[in-house]
Parts: structure tokens; C-alpha cells; sequence
């Protein structure tokens, strides 16, 4: 018995998840395989095709450390490492415990801020809105973007923009500056950090920010952004709303925008589109327009996707132009509801 467990332990990450997959059955397997990339599919299936067989004390082993991580992933989302290692040691006992809580700690990518991710945003804002730009913004940078958004719009103007120009500027952090922050931090936040450097913030997080804060708070920002940094302000822009995103209209401020849209550029922006974008643009031109348009796109051939993305941009600026002057109201969730 020794003997086998001695050559259950050696066996490789790829080899145990082989051999769940084949404990978990084909049906439950097929949905695990829907979140993995293609590569992690076909490295799986070679080796669950290559496993001829399974010794039964090998499937109980390979099920019971699957179960044990997953406690532990639980219990750190839940109250940190050591939380976690306190239940684990109840459940498993003190050896299992110190056994799964080392394999994680040496795999497992558990975020910073995982307690302040759960508190309230009030409570939140009043904790940290007299810490340093950076630190905020460094923080902000791990919260989800509606909590940040929220947070960012409670803080004076003149600090939004700061904070704002912070997270876009943000590329990797030092994990021995992120332990320091969470040591002045130590009784709201997770004790665990990642010793690889982390990838934060950066332009997509500010933008995902600026989609969910209300209209006033984005244009403030913006417009500072736009004097203090014009270039990274122009990026900004470019992704906050992108042509796709005209799904978000209804079908009034379609109709509004459309008014306003030279017919070619249309038919261009259209040639890039996908079905969805184009059956709501259609849906709101007359028939006759609708058939012309359609004839062009078909007329003009191939379309370089430099020109597909100007006509888009184009649209996008139209769009833009229409918001700022109160015409249409782009949908962001939250409280854009109107009210007749």
C-alpha cells in the first residue's frame, strides 16, 4: 500500500486532472472543457487518451486533493490564508491542511484587497479617501469596476482626475510595495499576496471605471485628463465606447445618430460590423435606405479595415457629440434609467 501512494504522490498536475476528468464522467467533463483554452483541451485529451487505467486508490487520492483545494479556495475568497489553514486543519486535519494550503500558496493566484473587494463602498471611501492618489489608485486598481466607480465619483474633483490619470499610468506593481500598503491596511485586508509581480490598472481598468461613473464625474475627469495628458486621454477615448457599443442605444437615439451619419461612411462601418450591430441599424432606417445601403456594401467589394475603422470612429464621434449635447443617453447601468 505504501508503495502505491508513493507513486500516486509522483504524479503530474496534467496526469491528476486526467484523472478527475475520467473520475468526473464525460457529461460533467464537457462542461469543465468549456472554460479552458484550446491548447489545455488538447493537452487533456491526449492524456486522458493515453491513461489506460486507474487504480481506484489513485482516483480517491487524485478526488480528495481536488476537494481539499477547493476548500481552501473557498475559505481564502472567504477570510485570507490563515483563515483558511484554520478551517482546513478542522476538516482535514493539521497535516492534509499544511499539505493543501503549500501547494496553493506556491500556485495559487489569490488577488490582494480580497476583504476590501467586500466591504461596502461608503464604508470604504471614508477608510481610504485620505490615503496618497497612488495608494487609492492602486487599490482601486483590484476592486471591481462598478465599487471603483463609485468610489472615484465620491472623491473631490480635482482628486478623481489624479486618481484617474494613476490607475491609466499603472503597469506592474511590486509585490513588496503591494505588502506594504496592506500592512497600513492590515485589519481590512488579505494577508495573502502573490509573489509574482502583478499586471494592474493600466488603460482598459480606468476605462472600465469611466463606463460605469455617472456622465458628470467621466466628462470631469476627461477634461483634465485632456489638458494634463492629452495623448493618454485621446486613448482613453478611443476604448471607452467603441462601435459595437451602439447596441447600448435604443432605438430612438439610433434613429437620432443615423440622422446625423453620411450614408458611405455608414455602409463602410457597416462592412466591419457583426449581425447583431447591423440588424439594429437596419431595423431603424426606412426599407428603402435599408436596400440602398445594403446594395453598397455590396457594390464596394472588399473594404480595407483601416477605412471600416474611420467610418466606425466617425459614427462613434457623432455619437459622443449627440451625448454631450443631452440628445441621446447612452445606456451604463446603474442609474441611466430614464424616466418619463
Amino acid at each position: 500500500m505504501a508503495g502505491n501512494k508513493e507513486k500516486e504522490s509522483t504524479l503530474t498536475g496534467l496526469q491528476k486532472a486526467a484523472i478527475l476528468l475520467i473520475a468526473l464522467g464525460p457529461e460533467r467533463s464537457a462542461l469543465i472543457f468549456k472554460h479552458l483554452k484550446e491548447e489545455e483541451i488538447e493537452d487533456l485529451t491526449l492524456e486522458i487518451a493515453n491513461t489506460r487505467s486507474v487504480t481506484p486508490q489513485a482516483k480517491e487520492e487524485v478526488i480528495n486533493e481536488f476537494y481539499g483545494v477547493c476548500l481552501a479556495q473557498q475559505y481564502i475568497a472567504e477570510g485570507g490564508i490563515s483563515y483558511a489553514k484554520e478551517l482546513l486543519e478542522k476538516a482535514l486535519g493539521n497535516e492534509k491542511a499544511l499539505d493543501v494550503i503549500g501547494k496553493l500558496t506556491a500556485s495559487l493566484q489569490v488577488k490582494p484587497f480580497e476583504f476590501i473587494r467586500k466591504t461596502e463602498a461608503s464604508q470604504l471611501l471614508n477608510f481610504i479617501q485620505d490615503e496618497h492618489p497612488q495608494t487609492i489608485a492602486l487599490i482601486l486598481s483590484y476592486l471591481n469596476p462598478g465599487q471603483a466607480a463609485l468610489i472615484i465619483s465620491a472623491l473631490p474633483p480635482d482628486r478623481q482626475s489624479d486618481v484617474a490619470k494613476r490607475i491609466a499610468l499603472m503597469d506592474r506593481t511590486s509585490p513588496d510595495v503591494i505588502k506594504e500598503v496592506e500592512k497600513i491596511l492590515e485589519s481590512k485586508l488579505s494577508s495573502l499576496v502573490n509573489q509574482d509581480y502583478t499586471i494592474i490598472g493600466g488603460v482598459d481598468a480606468v476605462v472600465d471605471i469611466l463606463n460605469t461613473v455617472d456622465r458628470s464625474t467621466e466628462k470631469h475627469i476627461m477634461e483634465t485628463l485632456e489638458i494634463d495628458e492629452p495623448e493618454l486621454a485621446d486613448e482613453i477615448r478611443k476604448k471607452m465606447f467603441v462601435f459595437e457599443d451602439i447596441l447600448l442605444l435604443d432605438d430612438r437615439a439610433i434613429q437620432r445618430v443615423l440622422r446625423d451619419v453620411d450614408n458611405s461612411d455608414l455602409a463602410i462601418a457597416l462592412k466591419g460590423a457583426n449581425e447583431e450591430v447591423q440588424t439594429a441599424i437596419f431595423n431603424n432606417l426606412s426599407k428603402r435606405l435599408a436596400l440602398m445601403i445594403r446594395e453598397d456594401m455590396e457594390f464596394m467589394g472588399p473594404v480595407r479595415m483601416k477605412d471600416v475603422e474611420e467610418a466606425q470612429q466617425k459614427i462613434v464621434n457623432t455619437i459622443r457629440r449627440l451625448e454631450d449635447a443631452s440628445e441621446i443617453v447612452i445606456s451604463r447601468g446603474g442609474g441611466d434609467e430614464i424616466v418619463v
